[in-house]
């Protein structure tokens, strides 16, 4: 067994491989392994739980994309909860190929994973207007003010909801004027809010 060096605290690999515990709906309390790679933080329970009761009505039949998706504990939720598909888009190899082992795991047919940078699939693939979009980037790389403008071009269905989660420190970009605050929150060391996407505005 090669242990890298450092690490002292984890006896195997596999005794240490981190659980993802989706919250409710269909896949209640299953439990899916999740990669091992420095930044990934999955949405904590609690937050989560906090969001999907702010979205519970809204969740069933909505198209949902999970950009940065990360351990997919959004998405998953989502599906989990009968979400109409979700998109699932991250720049990990890693991270997709768990992603999409994790998605057959569970007999997801309505899900889609894409390995590619998230600006770059907004800005050259075909724009699908979704009804959901979660946004929980690597934190301190500024994604917010490249991300934001892209999904005004054809990416949000009229009345849509983005769920953006950041470290507390960090400002949010101008954003245009559609888009309305419903909620916010804070919890250690991130802040979430939740935005209605009001086209007619």
């Amino acid at each position: 067994m090669n242990k890298k060096p450092g690490k002292t605290t984890t006896k195997t690999s596999q005794k240490s491989t981190a659980k993802l515990r989706i919250i409710a709906g269909e896949w209640r309390s299953r439990q899916l392994p999740i990669p091992d790679i420095e930044g990934l933080r999955p949405t904590p329970d609690r937050v989560r739980e906090t969001l999907f009761n702010w979205i519970s009505h809204f969740v069933p039949g909505a198209q949902c994309a999970d950009l940065f998706c990360g351990s997919g504990a959004l998405g998953l939720e989502a599906l989990s909860r009968g979400a109409k598909s979700t998109l699932f888009v991250d720049n990990s190899k890693v991270v997709t190929r768990q992603m999409q082992v994790n998605l057959d795991t569970l007999k997801a047919q309505n899900a889609k994973v894409i390995q590619q940078n998230t600006k770059d699939f907004l800005m050259e693939a075909t724009p699908i207007p979704m009804d959901l979009i979660f946004l929980d980037p690597p934190f301190r790389k500024d994604w917010m003010s490249q991300i934001v403008p892209l999904l005004d071009k054809g990416w949000l269905a009229d009345h849509a909801m983005v769920y953006i989660e950041m470290e507390k420190e960090a400002t949010l970009p101008p954003l245009p004027d559609h888009w309305t605050l419903l909620k916010e929150k804070a919890a250690g060391q991130l802040v979430y809010r939740l935005f209605d996407i009001n086209k007619h505005h």
